[in-house]
């Protein structure tokens, strides 16, 4: 029996936009976040939804909202889809953590499944503690179409086991917009990517990461390592 996993990132929140580190940092959405937030739950107005979970943080909950609000379902919260704990990194900005953690940082970016927040999280047990989550809802909710709002590094991590990959070839998921849309099987003990990361209901200008310098750069980068 087929059960659908609707996956959406969160919409565009303060931490996006001031490129801070914002993992348990607990902020809401921007303007800019909010007509995001409408055009992803438009488009999902027809999609199969029986039931929707929702990270507990107030970016991933007003986000959820919309969805709501559309498809008339109640959000269930959970605790254990939150963002990587990013510990001493909280609050503080990129440009900063790269030179005053400038080893953690060089694994954040080139070995993210070996990498530990100091003070937080590793990342293997932070994706232990959302698969875990995923098998749980998927065994309560089999053979439905299931809504699930979360969070970018959490995607990245959960992608790998979706397309049946370990978590070092995290660096071959993408970063995935705000409020994008994967579509993901689950069947036989097996997952299926259908969609990953669409984000065409935004266009180039609602979008949040086509319009930042960082992007670019990992976009080149990106496509350099993948060429190989």
């Amino acid at each position: 029996m087929r059960t659908r996993l609707i996956i959406v990132r969160h919409a565009e929140a303060m931490g996006n936009i001031s490129r801070e580190f914002h993992g348990w940092t607990d902020e809401g959405l921007t303007d800019k976040g909010h007509k995001q937030a409408k055009l992803m739950a438009e488009k999902l107005k027809d999609t199969d939804i029986d039931v929707l979970y929702a990270s507990s943080m107030v970016r991933t909950m007003q986000t959820a909202l919309f969805i709501a609000e559309a498809k008339g379902l109640k959000i269930i919260k959970t605790d254990k889809l939150k963002e990587i704990n990013g510990g001493d990194w909280e609050r503080r900005k990129w440009v900063d953590l790269e030179k005053e953690y400038p080893v953690e940082y060089k694994m954040w970016d080139f070995e993210p499944h070996n990498h530990q927040m100091p003070g937080g999280e590793h990342m293997r047990g932070f994706h232990e503690r959302l698969i875990n989550e995923f098998y749980r809802i998927i065994s309560e909710n089999t053979g439905k179409s299931i809504c699930i709002v979360t969070h970018g590094t959490a995607l990245r991590a959960l992608m790998c086991t979706f397309r049946g990959l370990e978590l070092d070839k995290m660096l071959d998921i993408m970063w995935h917009d705000n409020t994008a849309i994967s579509i993901v099987d689950f069947e036989e003990d097996k997952f299926k990517v259908v969609i990953e990361g669409d984000n065409t209901h935004l266009g180039a200008e609602l979008s949040t990461i086509q319009n930042q310098d960082w992007y670019q750069d990992y976009i080149k980068r990106f496509e350099k390592t993948n060429s190989c």
